[in-house]
């Protein structure tokens, strides 16, 4: 058995052409897609980055494992405790550790522990590579090391590979040289340029006027990443620097799909693509980040080829990514764990048959702290800091007429904003009762003085706001009680 898992880091699936997207992004990708099952509604538990491989890595949500920021107590994994034997059982049970446990040699190929100190990431694999640049490396410095690794002991049996790009993350990082594949086709038509000019009216982190956080400084590095947009015709900046880091890496795993046709092991080897989160492009008026508990930072693609498993099946029951540890334990033979919080959806990929949950809560505590429930066409949020995007408590969008987050309807469905709140409390409940902590992590992050991305920062944002002339929006942020 082998397996290559593509990590494809800040991927959105509706970005992607294998998804539908009318920009040819995913050509690659989307001939693997048609071998195998793409899973519409796949979220992450836990956004951003470190949260959504913690939750993914040890099978549980962040609020039992413990690791749900960037920063402070709550951006490192809880500690087992006294019942920690003399190796940890959470390592033992780990997602990497299942193809060891079954017998394979297991390899990675990622920056990801050494840029979040996240070592754990690394238990269970047989061999890391770091190209040492915590992030920031471009892809083709990632695809040599897999390809040397595939010319070494590709043809051997048994090995899970694991190879994670970045090119998809911002500062979005394609060479110049790549060029722009999309500069006569049109950005997204919904956003129209009303919409631009209400967005660009709007004052908040990762808005279109600060899309670098609380400024609007370029790094000249980056010239893909733009620092500010004032004119409806530069946005597509924004979204040609994003889509051309997806073909751009796209093109780079479809060199080592070639090389696994060119020796004649396509066919016997099992394929995962998939993301750690997506990425908003403009919904809540957010660009250029992933920062919140929504729609399209949540939403993942997996696209997973079996071998012996059906093709070409399109499954639309909700999933987790933490599901993944359950169903490939399965798929395996390797005994499952109880503490694991996933549930296995092999029989999706054994037979089309669909396999998914009646409904997700989705958490984010990096840049704000949120908890969403996704059910049905809905997501219901509630915020609890809102990262100075003065968000209100509660917000609820019907995604299947209003995809892109545009129109807040919980005046019009009260019993709807119920019900996603239930959801939340119920899940909340159900996960204290078997969490080691009476602690939920949300409240460590809030006492440590709120999500890592805005700590320190009220006092110059405010002081931005004042001197480019948005003293109403600065006034509204000084009447939120942060501090509390």
């Amino acid at each position: 058995m082998r397996i290559l898992m593509l990590d494809l880091d800040t991927l959105r699936p509706d970005h992607m052409s294998c998804y539908g997207y009318p920009r040819a992004t995913t050509p690659n990708i989307d001939r693997v897609c048609a071998d195998g099952v793409r899973f519409d509604r796949y979220y992450c538990s836990d956004a951003p980055c470190l949260p959504s491989r913690a939750a993914l890595v040890s099978g549980m949500f962040g609020i039992r494992n413990g690791a749900v920021g960037h920063g402070g107590t709550a951006a490192d994994r809880r500690l087992t405790g006294r019942d920690r034997g003399f190796s940890d059982i959470v390592d033992h049970n780990n997602f990497h550790n299942i193809f060891r446990r079954a017998g394979m040699h297991t390899v990675s190929v990622s920056s990801f522990p050494e840029r979040h100190s996240s070592w754990w990431f690394n238990a269970g694999f047989h061999e890391c590579y770091n190209v040492g640049k915590c992030g920031l490396e471009s892809g083709e410095e990632v695809l040599p090391i897999a390809l040397d690794w595939l010319e070494r002991c590709g043809e051997r049996d048994n090995w899970f590979l694991h190879v994670h790009f970045w090119d998809p993350h911002t500062p979005y990082r394609a060479p110049e040289s790549f060029g722009n594949p999309f500069a006569e086709e049109p950005i997204p038509s919904w956003i129209t340029p009303e919409v631009f000019e209400q967005h660009r009216r709007l004052s908040c982190p990762h808005g279109l006027n600060e899309l670098s956080m609380y400024s609007d400084t370029e790094d000249p590095r980056f010239p893909r990443a733009p620092g500010k947009i004032t004119e409806y015709s530069e946005l597509r900046r924004v979204f040609d620097g994003y889509d051309c880091g997806i073909r751009y890496v796209d093109g780079l795993v479809g060199q080592l799909f070639d090389w696994l046709r060119e020796h004649g092991l396509y066919e016997d080897t099992a394929i995962l693509v998939t993301a750690d989160h997506g990425e908003n492009m403009g919904e809540l008026g957010i660009y250029e980040e992933h920062g919140t508990a929504d729609e399209p930072t949540c939403h993942i693609p997996m696209i997973l080829k079996w071998p012996g498993g059906v093709k070409g099946v399109s499954e639309n029951g909700f999933h987790y990514s933490l599901d993944l540890l359950p169903t490939v334990a399965e798929l395996l033979g390797v005994q499952a764990c109880d503490n694991w919080d996933g549930q296995s959806y092999a029989e999706t990929l054994r037979t089309g048959r669909e396999c998914g949950r009646d409904s997700l809560v989705l958490s984010q505590m990096a840049h704000v702290c949120q908890r969403s429930a996704r059910f049905g066409e809905w997501l219901y949020m509630r915020t609890y800091h809102d990262g100075f995007h003065l968000f209100p408590r509660e917000m609820l969008f019907h995604l299947s007429a209003d995809p892109h987050e545009q129109h807040d309807v919980k005046e019009q469905y009260p019993a709807i904003c119920a019900q996603g709140a239930k959801i939340i409390l119920d899940w909340h409940d159900d996960q204290m009762l078997r969490s080691d902590s009476q602690v939920d992590p949300l409240w460590t992050v809030w006492q440590e003085g709120g999500p890592y991305h805005t700590v320190g920062w009220l006092d110059a944002y405010l002081k931005r706001l004042e001197s480019t002339g948005r003293h109403e929006a600065a006034e509204q942020l000084r009447a939120r009680d942060y501090a509390h």
